[in-house]
């Protein structure tokens, strides 16, 4: 992890071998490569399996995979000179009462962020982000056409006006504004309508074009909080494949506390001090419900405790 935090999602083992993905047939000999290995995914649900430690993704030999679901495959990379794909089953039936049976089960990636070991979790991340994004770009955004796999699954080409077409990652700014103008510190929290009872977490928004990261955690924090943001520190990042962010987390030193949630993004904030905050980690704040601990807000707060400041 190059001596970095390290987020759920991050710590991918796999050499992504990107030089080899315009090599088509490079890509034919890893496919024949008796030793390659498969994850499986249906409707953006990795195949879990138990093992000896706990919940673990499910590998299949790629010969096998290939037959369930021919069409639509990626290339994520190599593991110790092995080559790894990953393959999406379509269709309404769950492939897991069918021709995978006994394998494994099919588990949204959100509640298998809890058990998987990291690894396994950012190769997962991978593999759905790649086949959702797939799944909105099969036609060209330049004229139209019906877009036809390249790359092993890296690239959408358009062959009526020969555009090209690659993965995108939306940028997210995330932070925990912190003011400091009283007795001790305080950091605030927030909460959207939609959360389960009691869940507040850090404030978050996508960045606008001709935005720094630094204006766009200026500019959510006032439109959320009605804050005047002073300075912003860089913690950590996250890839979030919900279906492809990169979080950028942050803290951000407010001028003052009077935060005034807009209603909009935020029905309620919530200023603490570090013994609140806390407590709300280790689930015995009376009120207040952390963010998951897979959740780089979890992440921000955590540093913010530990004295990690803005």
């Amino acid at each position: 992890m190059l001596g970095l935090a390290q987020t759920a999602f991050s710590g991918n083992p796999l050499d992504r071998a990107g030089d080899r993905r315009n090599d088509p047939a490079g890509l034919a000999a890893q496919e024949d490569n008796p030793e390659a290995l498969a994850a499986v995914f249906w409707q953006g649900r990795p195949l879990v399996e138990a093992g000896p430690a706990g919940p673990r993704l499910a590998w299949l030999a790629y010969g096998h995979a290939r037959d369930v679901a021919p069409d639509r495959r990626a290339f994520l990379g190599l593991w110790k000179d092995a080559p790894v794909f990953a393959v999406e089953v379509e269709g309404p039936d769950d492939p897991a009462t069918g021709p995978l049976a006994g394998l494994g089960a099919f588990e949204e990636l959100r509640a298998a962020a809890a058990v998987l070991p990291p690894q396994d979790l950012a190769m997962a991340g991978v593999g759905r982000s790649l086949f959702d994004w797939r799944r909105r770009h099969g036609f060209c955004g330049v004229c139209g056409r019906a877009t036809e796999d390249a790359a092993g699954g890296w690239k959408r080409i358009c062959p009526a006006c020969g555009a090209e077409h690659f993965p995108r990652v939306d940028p997210v700014t995330i932070m925990l504004p912190v003011w400091r103008g009283g007795p001790e510190p305080l950091c605030l929290l927030g909460r959207q309508a939609a959360w389960p009872a009691g869940r507040m977490s850090a404030l978050a928004g996508f960045l606008e074009p001709g935005e720094t990261i630094e204006e766009a955690c200026a500019r959510e924090i006032a439109e959320e909080a009605g804050l005047e943001v002073t300075r912003v520190r860089y913690h950590s990042s996250q890839a979030w494949p919900f279906p492809a962010q990169l979080m950028i987390g942050l803290i951000a030193e407010v001028a003052g506390n009077e935060a005034r949630p807009d209603q909009t993004e935020l029905e309620a904030v919530a200023w603490l001090t570090r013994a609140e905050a806390r407590a709300t980690l280790d689930g015995t704040h009376p009120t207040i419900l952390a963010p998951p601990p897979f959740a780089i807000a979890h992440t921000l707060l955590r540093a913010w405790v530990d004295g990690f400041d803005g």
